[in-house]
């Protein structure tokens, strides 16, 4: 494969949230920046208003892990899937893309990594009168007994008329799902990814 990196020697860099699919940031690399990207797994980008290379997360430890690289049918342009450590933007927020002008009605669904972020920073970082917390320091048996309560809950409510309840006992469901998750190191992307495998035989 023949990358065509542009006049100034860069080609576009896009990095992708693995799990959620989210887009995290766009930047540019050069040949070097392309190759230490994939020798190390981790992202590297070149920097054009210092004109030198930078690894992601070098000094803010919010580094960027690489699952998977992809280049566009041009072979101009490399799109990274990753496991973010932390922020993607330097102002802070998990991806750069954050003013939204119209809204996404995809969004939704990809909430469940979000919520997934969620749960994980209250198991590393407990916070008092969180209910998330409390259920993870009570362990695997008291959350596995609320995912069976919030199941059967589901269960009576998809039998009664409407659809409102159902829509509540599922999203209490998938909540102590993703914390029933957290407890046992358990991700939504791996159980995606049997599903996937499922699929295709």
């Amino acid at each position: 494969m023949t990358v065509k990196f542009d006049e100034r020697g860069l080609i576009c860099a896009i990095a992708q949230d693995y799990a959620s699919g989210d887009v995290l940031m766009q930047a540019y690399m050069n040949e070097e920046a392309l190759d230490k990207t994939l020798k190390t797994g981790y992202a590297h980008y070149y920097s054009r208003s210092r004109q030198c290379l930078w690894k992601k997360g070098e000094t803010s430890g919010h580094v960027q892990k690489v699952v998977s690289c992809t280049f566009d049918c041009d072979n101009d342009c490399l799109l990274m899937q990753v496991e973010q450590t932390g922020a993607a933007c330097h102002t802070g927020r998990r991806s750069c893309f954050f003013q939204t002008v119209k809204e996404d009605d995809g969004a939704g669904i990809r909430f469940l990594a979000e919520l997934e972020l969620i749960v994980h920073d209250r198991k590393n970082n407990p916070e008092d009168g969180s209910y998330t917390t409390y259920l993870l320091e009570k362990g695997v048996d008291k959350i596995a007994k609320k995912v069976g309560e919030e199941a059967a809950e589901t269960i009576i409510a998809a039998k009664n008329e409407g659809t409102k309840e159902l829509i509540s006992e599922s999203a209490d469901l998938l909540y102590h799902l993703a914390v029933l998750f957290a407890a046992k190191g358990v991700s939504f992307a791996e159980v995606c990814s049997e599903l996937k495998s499922r699929h295709k035989a």
